[in-house]
């Protein structure tokens, strides 16, 4: 009896890869340390800047795992979870965006020979969860608690913690100066939770000590019309308006008809557009603020009128720079200049207008609310204050977190020799095949020692609490 056949049916689009099994898990393994090899060299205080040229014909150099992972071009679909955990280190906890694409390479490689052997995935699996578990219990065991300490001994180690995130950095060489500068400017901000309260602002020139922290907000001095160099730079205690309109004088040809019997009239039609802005100019110096800022434009007619008035004026004031400031003096933007009243106004003890090298910057500082800080950077190529900015961002993610967890532990790799050693001893006290597992993830953790320790051996150790 002659039997039928069935059809063949495909799902998958031609091309696509069904690979499975050993082969393909063989296949991942090997892309993800391709990856870790790239990022290998970026690690510890001898650590190597990569120079990254994309197809826009930006350069960039950095050694921060995270950008070099999020400029890297992957499409290995495997290799590409390595930048998923990099960049959510990054947005989590700052710093060790390196240190967890080379764990989580030295893992899968520590992996790889088991794989080969056949060792099922799910009991390698489950043996590095436990592993993972106990790591995590020793690490708290392990903690220093930096809670109920006086903020002197606070800040000391603080700034320990901040100094043993930059030693890695392009500006390790100067990491004492710029982690008291990162720990005053997380502290002035306290446990305020919107990490651009601290603005970073770059100014080419100089050399990197001539960096600074205001305790409140500076930003560059923003487009200024005529009688912009008439009004005052320096005003001590001085109330703020913070507006998000605009004060120009525009005429209103385009938005409306009019039709007029008598061409006489169109002079009060003219008187009545200058009457407009007037009106609204009138009713911000009468609000009794000395410094009037706004996110839109503040015209040339705007910026005269105050200046005739001793009034410091700045328009198109970035969305972040008037948010930072209304945090700091305690102002509310205003969309109107009706009815502003003393509660909607800021306040800070100093404003001044102050030459940065080749810049122009309002500061305000002696703010009310302390929710605010400003670290302004100097240096001298492009390239060189950017990877000083992701640097100074690491240390002050790190700071944060050190100040709300208040616990910490030896870094320079301690603590991951440590764990290690403690597991290696874990190991030998459990049978089967989970101790070679469990082994296996304990050599693993030494990989983020390896240039470390050549640097203690050489009497030269990086090694901070």
């Amino acid at each position: 009896m002659a039997t039928m056949m069935q059809p063949q049916i495909i799902l998958l689009k031609e091309g696509t890869d069904t690979s499975q099994g050993k082969p393909q898990l063989i296949s991942n393994i090997n892309a993800c340390m391709a990856v870790a090899d790239v990022v290998r060299t970026t690690l510890g205080p001898r650590g190597m800047d990569k120079l990254i040229h994309d197809e826009k014909g930006n350069t960039t150099i950095s050694n921060d795992g995270a950008t070099i992972m999020k400029l890297l071009d992957i499409v290995h679909p495997a290799a590409k979870i390595l930048v998923d955990i990099a960049k959510s280190q990054d947005s989590e906890v700052g710093d060790g965006t390196t240190t967890v694409v080379l764990l989580a390479g030295e893992f899968l490689k520590e992996a790889k020979p088991f794989i080969e052997d056949g060792v099922h995935s799910q009991n390698l699996i489950r043996s590095y969860r436990t592993a993972s578990h106990l790591a995590i219990e020793k690490v708290k065991e392990l903690a220093i608690s930096i809670e109920g300490k006086s903020l002197e001994e606070k800040k000391n180690l603080l700034a320990k913690c901040a100094a043993t995130t930059l030693s890695s950095k392009l500006i390790g060489g100067e990491k004492e100066f710029f982690a008291s500068m990162v720990v005053d400017a997380v502290i002035a901000i306290g446990y305020e939770d919107r990490l651009n309260m601290i603005g970073i602002k770059k100014v080419p020139g100089g050399n990197m000590r001539d960096s600074f922290l205001v305790n409140g907000v500076a930003f560059k001095k923003t487009f200024s019309y005529a009688g912009f160099e008439q009004q005052p730079k320096k005003f001590e205690n001085p109330k703020i308006l913070l507006l998000n309109i605009e004060l120009e004088l525009k005429s209103e040809k385009e938005n409306a008809e009019i039709r007029l019997s008598d061409p006489l009239q169109y002079q009060s039609i003219v008187d009545a557009e200058w009457n407009i802005i007037y009106d609204k100019l009138d009713k911000c110096v009468k609000s009794g603020a000395k410094v009037v800022l706004s996110r839109l434009a503040i015209g040339d007619l705007a910026t005269q009128y105050f200046a005739d008035r001793d009034i410091f004026c700045a328009g198109r004031v970035t969305e972040e720079d008037l948010q930072r400031v209304a945090a700091a003096t305690g102002g509310t933007v205003q969309t109107t200049v009706n009815n502003v009243i003393d509660e909607v106004l800021g306040f800070c003890e100093l404003f001044e207008e102050n030459q940065v090298g080749n810049e122009r910057f309002n500061i305000f500082s002696g703010c009310p609310s302390g929710l605010t800080a400003t670290i302004v950077l100097r240096g001298g190529a492009d390239q060189f204050i950017e990877e000083a900015e992701r640097s100074l961002h690491d240390a002050i993610m790190i700071v944060r977190r050190a100040l709300k967890n208040s616990t910490i532990v030896a870094g320079g790799g301690a603590i991951d020799m440590e764990v290690s050693r403690y597991l290696r001893q874990h190991a030998r006290t459990i049978a089967g095949k989970s101790q070679l597992f469990i082994n296996s993830y304990a050599k693993a953790l030494e990989v983020v020692t390896t240039k470390v320790m050549l640097l203690v051996l050489s009497g030269k150790s990086p090694l901070h609490l």
